[in-house]
């Protein structure tokens, strides 16, 4: 049980580490000249090495985006605490539950994230691809998700 609930953890730390990186990092969208995340678009000219930020006709879109990735951060993270926090304080039929509710809204936060991402922005651009932020991001998606059905497993089986 101990090495089950280290694995547990570690998958926990790895989704929340995806969430970070994913949320924060320059890298949702990427061209030969641009780099974009969820938090500024910025066009790099590689001649003179400047690099200038672009307005975005979907902000409110952005703002969504962004919401619901630092919430999948939060969640994710208060998951963590409260997982600790439980394996010493509940007892046996109880302990997992409100981990994997936590868990479960990360998943749906960064579910929502990455999904108006991908039907709001750069449908109609040829010249660019996802970039690692936004892979990271459906990849922190699934060990979340996997992360709060294994709490709600356990729930049952220790119960």
């Amino acid at each position: 049980m101990l090495i089950l609930l280290a694995a547990i953890f570690a998958i926990h730390i790895i989704g929340i580490i995806l969430l970070l990186v994913a949320t924060i990092d320059n890298g949702w969208w990427l061209s030969d000249n641009m780099a974009t995340d969820v938090w500024v678009n910025l066009m790099s000219n590689q001649n003179d090495a400047t690099r200038t930020c672009l307005e975005s006709n979907t902000a409110y879109y952005l703002q969504a985006v962004q919401a619901s990735a630092v919430l999948a951060c939060i969640f994710s993270i208060l998951g963590i605490f409260v997982f600790v926090a439980q394996l010493f304080t509940l007892s046996k039929g109880k302990r997992f539950t409100i981990s994997g509710i936590f868990q479960a809204l990360a998943c749906l936060c960064i579910m929502i994230a990455a999904s108006i991402y991908t039907d709001r922005f750069h449908l109609d651009e040829k010249n660019g691809w996802y970039g690692h932020c936004y892979i990271l991001a459906w990849i922190s998606f699934a060990l979340t998700f996997i992360s709060s059905i294994t709490y709600f497993v356990l729930r049952k089986k220790t119960g």
